[in-house]
């Protein structure tokens, strides 16, 4: 199940100020909102773990090395996706991130979950196939679709925040979900 903001409690811009403060506490409860997501996230766009596993640090030691800087102009996870895709980026300009996905593949996350918490037996089973074939085919998809179609999935981000992170236009951006979606469709048309 995806991390989420509890009803109760300060918002994430709320403990990112904190944390500027000194609040040790406030970055820990961030980091345990977010981490799951975010490392899902970068390791579907990594397609290597060790480089997944980098970035993921990288992101985090942005933000702790940022936090006296850091101004609320933007939702936390807009910002924290933010630097997340510019670490991803730079690994890929070094040619790091366009190994094989077969780690990030048997990582089913959530549909695992929903596998093993089902009663019924076959429902399980049919579960866990479409979770690798919605793995599969998101593997499949080209970088930018991925990226979008990762950040609104694992991000929960608008189409207006995919176009920020990801440094394009909002018209780009929405193409680029438009056609993630409409590639998966086909992909998981037998699921139907």
């Amino acid at each position: 199940m995806k991390e989420r903001q509890a009803d109760t409690g300060p918002s994430d811009e709320a403990l990112m100020q904190l944390y500027a403060q000194g609040d040790q506490e406030a970055f820990r409860t961030l980091y345990l909102r977010h981490r799951g997501r975010l490392h899902r996230f970068i390791r579907r766009i990594a397609r290597d773990k060790s480089v997944a596993d980098e970035v993921f640090q990288e992101t985090w030691i942005a933000i702790i090395d940022g936090r006296s800087r850091y101004v609320a102009t933007a939702r936390f996870v807009t910002f924290l996706f933010s630097i997340a895709q510019k670490r991803l980026a730079h690994h890929r300009r070094q040619g790091r991130t366009q190994g094989s996905n077969t780690e990030a593949s048997a990582d089913l996350g959530e549909s695992t979950a929903l596998a093993q918490s089902s009663d019924e037996p076959d429902r399980s089973a049919e579960n866990e196939s479409l979770g690798r074939a919605l793995l599969h085919a998101v593997e499949q998809l080209p970088i930018e679709q991925r990226e979008a179609f990762l950040l609104k999935a694992e991000g929960d981000l608008t189409v207006t925040e995919i176009a920020e992170v990801t440094g394009v236009g909002s018209e780009t951006a929405k193409s680029r979900l438009r056609y993630a979606f409409n590639r998966l469709r086909h992909e998981l048309r037998t699921w139907r």
